[in-house]
């Protein structure tokens, strides 16, 4: 096989030099670049500083489940992810794909396989690159590490409260309506209570907004819902 003209980067995540040795070897042959990450933090850090064209993450990492390492990567990127895994019962996979995962390969595999795989991926469009780290005024948010800091200080959040600045990042520049942050905040369930909504954009405020009562960045859209202005 020759390899592609232009030689897309993938990512290795992988705690084992082992593996990342074979793949390294597998991608390189077939005309890939290659970077590598021994841990779940690493990995998200790499993403966030260069997204690859794809990621290749095993489950088995020495600091977090790499199920929880997806779900982490898919609050900010949706750069294409192929899951290396022992395991292959069913509902292994399912909670895999579900929470994001493009695709899913059980060890041991063959080279060839890997590499029909990867190309599926790839052939999808790209998406906009995304860096994990979101600004607006001295505010900058750091999804890959979930940290938010404001005049170069940590600002301590809540889970609820970090939750909806997330969703208002995600959707920044566009309108989020006060049922979608209820649906997807408390679930289906909570649609009607929009006090919920309007105390936790109040705390938001308080603690980035230079001005709360007067809010820059984390607008109202009245009769509507909220919008976080980047510019």
């Amino acid at each position: 096989m020759n390899p592609p003209e232009i030689s897309a980067e993938i990512l290795i995540v992988d705690d084992e030099e082992q593996i990342r040795r074979l793949l390294r070897g597998t991608l390189t042959a077939a005309g890939y670049r290659v970077r590598e990450a021994g841990d779940g933090q690493s990995g998200l850090d790499e993403v966030a500083a260069k997204p690859p064209a794809a990621v290749i993450l095993d489950l088995g990492l020495p600091d977090a489940p790499g199920l929880e390492v997806l779900q982490r990567l898919r609050e900010w990127s949706e750069v294409p992810v192929m899951i290396l895994s022992v395991r292959a019962q069913e509902q292994d996979k399912i909670a895999l794909l579900d929470a994001g995962a493009n695709d899913y390969l059980t060890k041991p595999f063959g080279g060839g396989e890997l590499l029909a795989r990867l190309r599926v991926l790839l052939r999808r469009p790209p998406g906009p690159v995304e860096t994990g780290v979101v600004q607006f005024g001295t505010v900058t948010v750091d999804m890959s590490r979930r940290v938010v800091t404001k005049d170069g200080r940590d600002v301590l959040l809540t889970a609820r409260e970090y939750a909806l600045l997330r969703l208002l990042v995600a959707h920044r520049n566009r309108v989020i309506t006060h049922r979608q942050i209820l649906r997807e905040l408390w679930g289906p369930k909570s649609e009607e209570q929009t006090h919920y909504v309007r105390v936790y954009m109040s705390r938001l405020r308080e603690k980035l907004e230079d001005q709360p009562h007067q809010p820059r960045f984390l607008v109202t859209e009245t009769g509507s819902g909220y919008r976080l202005d980047v510019g």
